[in-house]
């Protein structure tokens, strides 16, 4: 089984209320949690219970305790015609670093932050040209206008939960401050994105801090990417299951100009969940709008387990496409645009309420930005070479969805129960539309 680190950029939107919290089981270890009392002092004490790398999430994290989850590909789910990089991952784009700071506390606080940096140095002397794309902009993204004006990043991109934005925002500009050389900069534009966890965080107490914003930054690292309910994905859900962190990634041929395309999604969106085309939700019963149309599946009636149809379609969805093509912040929103194909292949379909963004960024040396510079001769991918580009985008994207479902395990807080998706049972129904090859 192939275990993978992962990180994403996710929109956002209200959170939809979720099932009542049950018993405790190997898969709902509700029980296990100790209670924090919900005080002004408690929420701002330290940050007991953040993680910040793979082992000590695997001991101190409640909502991890079942066996490792597969990702869609050790399951024979393969998507599109492009083959992955080495780690499926968007980390396989040189220089591309991701960290996630997990937030488990008490039986209330399943929240986090996942940090995604262009490359190892100071982006705010060597920018990366970019772009965001809003498909349905009910959300709460940081530094968007900036980004659409001058076409780069100067910061690394967050993610986080809806109320805690702008906290980690300014932990975000305090940390970049900090960095030497940084000591006349008077401007900054921090890129934050978020999606709304309160069906399993309480988001209201706002409980990311600097320090978990500075662990996800600094404890960035290249490689593999932990996905499913890590970081910024600790409390999301998604199509009525545990949501999370996935991620995946495209190499083109040589012929098609050998580039690298890798995607990392934070989902946390409603819809009616499908897989390489299968009738996924459906057949489970739990989908949007079941309960105004009976149910269809292969169950008489809807999963009595389902939210209500509104907060099924409900949702957001943050997505962040990086490339070492040399692209222009032109090309890079028309790169972010079919990221959102790939999203509604998934069975999405960007309800009211749903904030789903696209960051799209290059970190080819021959375009980057530093400031001061007067005419530059740029490196720039033509119009005609961009419609490989745009296949292993929409790949990737659909691939990093499946990944973060998969990899995501059972989370409970004192506000209820996320299930994780039902592995043996989507298998079951993958087998009989003849679509999984394992």
């Amino acid at each position: 089984m192939t275990v993978s680190f992962s990180l994403l950029f996710a929109g956002s939107l209200l959170a939809a209320p979720i099932a009542p919290a049950v018993p405790a089981s190997p898969t709902a270890p509700f029980a296990m949690l100790e209670t924090e009392p919900r005080t002004t002092a408690a929420r701002s004490a330290a940050s007991p219970g953040t993680t910040r790398n793979a082992e000590s999430t695997a001991r101190q994290d409640p909502t991890r305790q079942e066996p490792p989850r597969p990702r869609a590909r050790d399951l024979g789910i393969e998507v599109g015609v492009f083959r992955p990089g080495a780690f499926n991952a968007i980390t396989d784009v040189e220089g591309v670093l991701v960290g996630h700071a997990t937030l488990v506390r008490g039986d209330a606080v399943r929240t986090g932050v996942t940090a995604i940096r262009p490359h190892g140095g100071n982006v705010f002397f060597d920018r990366v040209p970019a772009a965001i794309y809003a498909a349905n902009g009910f959300g709460k993204l940081l530094g968007v206008t900036q980004v659409r004006e001058l076409g780069e990043l100067e910061t690394p991109v967050l993610l986080t939960c809806t109320l805690c934005v702008w906290k980690a925002a300014d932990a975000l500009v305090e940390w970049a401050l900090d960095a030497q050389g940084m000591q006349g900069v008077r401007s900054i534009n921090p890129v934050v994105g978020e999606t709304n966890d309160g069906g399993l965080n309480d988001i209201r107490s706002r409980p990311v801090t600097a320090g978990d914003v500075r662990a996800a930054l600094e404890g960035a690292t290249a490689g593999p990417v932990e996905e499913g309910a890590v970081g910024a994905g600790t409390g999301t859900s998604a199509f009525g299951w545990k949501g999370g962190i996935g991620t995946s990634s495209r190499v083109l041929p040589a012929s098609l100009g050998g580039y690298t395309v890798g995607v990392l999604v934070q989902s946390n969106f409603g819809g009616i969940l499908q897989i390489l085309g299968a009738p996924v939700g459906r057949e489970l019963g739990r989908y949007a709008f079941s309960a105004e149309i009976g149910g269809d599946g292969d169950g008489d009636s809807p999963d009595p387990g389902r939210e209500d149809s509104e907060d099924q379609s409900q949702g957001s969805i943050m997505m962040v496409v990086a490339t070492d093509a040399p692209l222009s912040a032109r090309n890079l929103e028309r790169v972010a645009r079919r990221a959102v194909m790939g999203l509604a292949r998934t069975g999405s379909f960007a309800g009211n309420g749903s904030g789903d963004y696209v960051i799209g960024f290059s970190t080819a040396a021959g375009v980057r930005r530093r400031p001061g510079e007067g005419v530059r001769t740029v490196e720039d991918l033509s119009n005609g070479d961009m419609s490989a580009l745009f296949q292993a985008t929409v790949e990737a994207t659909e691939e990093a969805i499946y990944n973060s479902l998969f990899r995501a395990t059972t989370v409970s807080s004192r506000w209820g129960t996320r299930e994780a998706l039902p592995i043996e049972a989507v298998m079951d129904i993958l087998e009989r539309h003849g679509v999984s090859r394992r």
